[in-house]
């Protein structure tokens, strides 16, 4: 059966352009139908004509990227975000892509679509490249700011059997960011969790250091929200910034430039390996139907990207595997024997 994606094609900072520029491109390649929800005219302009059997289901209304996002989801029930989740749980779709309000997205899946049972909280995961040649997932990286140990304890599991589901990663190794290797280092929180992740079932490492993310010392690094969005932010500026740096030396003498030719090639695949727009954005683990959040400013190949990670959970059946780790999980840290007892939120 044809994997069936549905694709905010009103959503990013370069939509509908780039959108739809996205769906085109990987329109025949990715073996998956792809529903474009949003303006039906803006969409059509875009399209120009070249349809390659793309559907579109028109949504009346838009949430920007700075509308609070809470109340514009409950106050705009025909913006493209809804419209789109709306035909996944109806079960018209198998999944949802957007490069939109993330806040929105999120909200609108909880709404819509709800919590897988068991998982007290979504999480924000996204594949974060290393030296090492290897992919680490990174959870959460924006969707809870604030958090309590059983969190970051079933953010460990999800991400475990992400990585072991999606990339065929045996017995994950999952680390625990912190400011030191040893267990009693840390903040209360990564203290009673770094306790909780050794009592619990999972491949648990120990803690990592930032500096550790680069070197793919572990498969999954766990970490509350507000810390995951620094770090990928930080990470994603970083990379920027080298590469401009790089572009100006080789730009500063002839024999820069002639050195730099000769390594454009290697120095393009570092980059290509390094961009967001590889990589599809974050997938939003714990909400009961399949959802990928693309970065704001994707282009068009960030938006193949983000459809390809759509097609590739759906077909891996990460959300049934999800499922499954809600009815194993705890619910409460002191189920591994951590000190502090936590409720599963409601």
């Amino acid at each position: 059966m044809t994997t069936r994606i549905v694709l905010d094609a009103m959503g990013g900072d370069h939509a509908p352009k780039e959108i739809v520029a996205g769906a085109l491109a990987a329109a025949g390649t990715l073996g998956a139908e792809i529903i474009l929800v949003g303006d039906t005219e803006a969409i059509r302009a875009e399209l120009k004509g070249e349809e390659k059997g793309l559907r579109i289901v028109h949504a009346a209304d838009v949430i920007a990227m700075d509308d609070h996002a809470t109340e514009s989801v409950k106050a705009r029930p025909d913006a493209s975000i809804n419209v789109g989740l709306r035909l996944v749980k109806a079960g018209e779709a198998d999944a949802f892509v957007t490069a939109g309000n993330t806040g929105a997205t999120m909200a609108a899946a909880l709404l819509t679509l709800g919590r897988i049972r068991g998982i007290s909280r979504p999480a924000l995961a996204t594949v974060f490249p290393t030296g090492a040649g290897r992919l680490t997932m990174l959870l959460d990286v924006g969707a809870n700011a604030d958090c309590r140990p059983i969190h970051l304890l079933q953010f460990g599991y999800m991400g475990s059997a992400y990585m072991e589901r999606m990339f065929g990663v045996k017995n994950p190794a999952v680390g625990l960011l912190s400011i030191g290797e040893e267990d009693s280092k840390g903040n209360q929180l990564t203290v009673e969790v770094n306790q909780a992740l050794r009592r619990s079932r999972l491949n648990f490492m120990g803690n990592v250091e930032g500096k550790d993310l680069t070197r793919g010392v572990c498969d999954v690094a766990v970490m509350d929200g507000f810390t995951g969005n620094v770090v990928l932010k930080t990470a994603e500026g970083m990379a920027e910034m080298l590469f401009t740096e790089l572009r100006k030396a080789v730009e500063l003498t002839p024999w820069n430039k002639a050195a730099g030719l000769i390594l454009m090639s290697e120095l393009r695949k570092v980059r290509r390996r390094l961009d967001y727009a590889e990589y599809g954005g974050a997938q939003l683990v714990g909400v009961d139907g399949v959802t990928v959040i693309g970065h704001g400013r994707s282009n068009a190949r960030a938006v193949v990207s983000a459809l390809r990670a759509a097609r590739d959970a759906v077909e891996n059946n990460v959300i049934e595997t999800l499922r499954d780790i809600g009815r194993e999980i705890p619910a409460k840290t002191t189920a591994v024997g951590s000190g502090a007892a936590d409720a599963e939120d409601d």
